[in-house]
């Protein structure tokens, strides 16, 4: 079971850029890799939008055609990065990882495991 802690959330001017990362609380790396991990949003009132995914074993990429170009998903053998270039005002959301089987284009299937969210807010 994981237990998925997303960080680098916070407010960053339109343009600029910030880095999340998703990992297992307990450090333990070996079991973050076994898993396709999903990045979502959301945004009071609306639904949990799926970003990005990446796969477990060749780390394909996948995005939402709203990030691709800005964003770029990564991992290594602990973490998941979401690098978010040229952040623009709709970005404002709560950020969540997931991690499931595999992917389903951007979208993390099962979603077995989430964390808590980060807020990312970009002031125009």
């Amino acid at each position: 079971q994981l237990h998925l802690v997303e960080s680098g959330g916070g407010l960053v001017q339109s343009g600029g850029s910030l880095r999340l990362s998703c990992a297992d609380s307990r450090f333990t790396s070996r079991f973050i890799s076994d898993y396709a991990i999903g990045w979502f949003r959301q945004v009071p009132g609306k639904e949990r939008e799926p970003i990005s995914c990446i796969g477990a074993r060749d780390g394909t990429a996948y995005y939402d055609h709203s990030v691709a170009g800005r964003f770029t998903i990564s991992r290594d053998i602990a973490k998941v990065y979401l690098q978010m270039n040229s952040l623009k005002s709709e970005d404002t959301a709560v950020y969540l990882c997931a991690a499931g089987p595999t992917c389903s284009g951007r979208l993390v299937a099962g979603q077995d495991f989430w964390g808590q969210g980060t807020q990312v807010t970009v002031s125009s």
